[in-house]
């Protein structure tokens, strides 16, 4: 059997030693034995010399087609203009305009980018109708806001229980055109049956699927490389839902190209995966007949080789950039991005139950104690600010499974990470929960806390590095990294500002993006929205309120407001 691998110059050559074999393969132009990796050198100028050699000679390999790899063309440029809230950056809309052309596309921006709102303004521009959009559960509610705050003037409807009957009537009677749907509701919500033989693998034809998903003329599927396991429930799901439908539109951070094979459901979802393999002949059977329509065959022979498995990955990236995928790196449209981005990212806490009794108690107790936000003396200030504390720790407990999920992502894309908690509590827990995190927090010594820094900035390693907002918010460089996250929030914006700066400092060569996940329904959501309100006092009065003591007090005593005026 011929074992032949693409390398960037020219063909490695790998086969069992036969002495016909040697002397054919010497009189291909420019061949030459390497001893030491026990393989054949043939240069690309000879590939079509090779690929004869291996027609005449091959066992199982077979004839490869030779195609002209080129340069990749740049994405067009955007020439329509689309109804949305905010302007995109010229990036984005090259990619909503090679989206607008091939319609069914893996759009692979590295994380910060704006997937989101590139496929929003995709459908938007192709006056799509009614679109589905499959998600994990974490982000759900991000998603919603996105549509609804960000981008558009349409609503969005998170299917839950409540509506699992009724969501098409509010899309028919022109309510709805946005519905999201977490990956594990896929079954609930769009699946009539399973007729799977016991015997028998799942096959998507087993899948019979309600006549709702017909409603949808467009599909968004965020982190699709979540399906790579195309033998999965979940991949086969996706797939059905999103055969047939004029727009698909796939989004992942993480790099696709490492592992060819992962790619396949992820093409077969789109649609592309024959369009990949186009300029590869298909087999021919003895009946005369064409095998291999879907390409499967013809992409694992051609792109999944080798000892990695991986082989010809030049000419895929170039076939994939044709057709249907395209990936840009911060590095290329750092001239279109602000210093600094905010994000927020709402959450469904996990311990629900446990907050709510303690928010009803603290409501019991302002009820008991008669505050009011008008007369609050020190006393009760202090002792209402313990209650929220506990409140604040209890939505970051329930967020963490979150936040790590988000932190893996991040890190798999091949990025460094930093994460700002106020509990120290909650600094453990997450580092306990991500293996080689370093930590910063209150009580390390000078040299902890320097062999943190050092690490996180120079050993390659160290991905990730957990903060106590107090102490590891000031004093400290953290360039190595552009990813910013909050699991809990200051009580100052400065306070929140000094944590994003420690990687938004000279040196940065990147935009830095700053996430803060904010527990739905929770003591986070007051704090933000006051903490912003706060931030443009500062920003815009010269001598205002920005003495830290009376900006936190004066948070305190909003938050005080707020919750007794829910006990009227």
């Amino acid at each position: 059997m011929l074992d032949i691998t693409e390398t960037d110059s020219g063909y490695e050559v790998k086969f069992a030693y036969k002495p016909y074999l040697v002397t054919a393969i010497k009189k291909i132009p420019g061949a030459r034995f390497n001893g030491g990796k026990k393989h054949w050198w043939i240069p690309a100028s000879s590939g079509n010399a090779l690929l004869n050699w291996a027609g005449v000679f091959g066992d199982k390999a077979k004839p490869q087609t030779v195609i002209e790899i080129g340069e990749i063309d740049p994405l067009p440029e955007l020439t329509v203009d689309i109804p949305l809230k905010k302007q995109m950056f010229t990036f984005q809309g090259r990619g909503v305009a090679y989206n607008l052309i091939h319609k069914r596309v893996i759009v692979g921006d590295q994380p910060g980018l704006g997937k989101t709102g590139q496929a929003i303004a995709t459908v938007e521009a192709a006056n799509c109708k009614c679109v589905l959009i499959i998600c994990p559960a974490t982000i759900r509610e991000n998603w919603k806001r996105e549509i609804e705050d960000k981008w558009t003037y349409k609503k969005a409807l998170i299917l839950t229980d409540r509506v699992k009957t009724t969501w098409p009537t509010f899309y028919k009677v022109g309510m709805i055109k946005y519905f999201i749907c977490n990956y594990e509701s896929l079954k609930k919500y769009f699946v009539e049956e399973i007729n799977k033989p016991e015997d028998k693998p799942m096959r998507l034809n087993h899948i019979k699927f309600r006549d709702t998903i017909d409603l949808f003329d467009a599909v968004i599927i965020d982190e699709i490389h979540r399906c790579k396991d195309g033998k999965t429930q979940q991949s086969k799901f996706v797939m059905g839902i999103a055969r047939g439908k004029e727009y698909v539109l796939a989004l992942t951070g993480t790099p696709v190209v490492n592992k060819p094979i992962d790619l396949v459901p992820q093409l077969h979802i789109i649609g592309h995966l024959a369009s990949v393999v186009s300029h590869i002949p298909a087999p021919v059977g003895k009946d005369g007949k064409q095998g291999d329509m879907s390409g499967y065959k013809r992409f694992v022979d051609r792109y999944c080789q080798g000892f990695n498995q991986a082989s010809n990955l030049k000419e895929l990236n170039y076939m994939l950039h044709k057709h249907c995928f395209y990936r840009r790196e911060k590095s290329e449209v750092l001239k279109d991005l602000p210093d600094k981005m905010r994000s927020i990212l709402k959450c469904d806490i996990e311990n629900r139950q446990e907050y709510s009794h303690a928010e009803n108690e603290f409501k019991n107790f302002l009820k008991s104690a008669g505050f009011s936000s008008g007369q609050i003396d020190k006393s009760m200030r202090a002792e209402a600010l313990v209650k929220m504390m506990l409140l604040k720790k209890l939505s970051a407990r329930g967020k963490i499974n979150e936040v790590v999920e988000h932190v893996k992502e991040v890190v798999e894309a091949g990025e460094k990470i930093v994460v700002f908690a106020w509990h120290r509590e909650i600094v453990y827990a997450l580092k306990e929960a991500i293996p080689g995190a370093v930590t910063i927090v209150g009580d390390d010594s000078m040299d902890q806390r320097q062999r943190a820094v050092d690490g996180f900035q120079n050993n390659p390693k160290v991905q990730v590095i957990i903060c106590n907002i107090k102490s590891g918010g000031v004093g400290i460089t953290l360039t190595a990294s552009s990813r910013v996250a909050f699991i809990e929030l200051p009580w100052h914006p400065a306070d929140g500002e000094q944590c994003e700066d420690r990687c938004h400092r000279i040196g940065q060569k990147d935009s830095v993006q700053c996430s803060y996940f904010l527990g739905i329904n929770t003591i986070d959501e007051y704090i933000y929205e006051i903490i912003e309100k706060k931030r443009l006092i500062v920003n815009q009065v010269t001598g205002g309120e920005d003495n830290v003591e009376t900006v936190e007090r004066n948070i305190v005593d909003e938050l005080i407001g707020i919750f007794s005026k829910q006990n009227l």
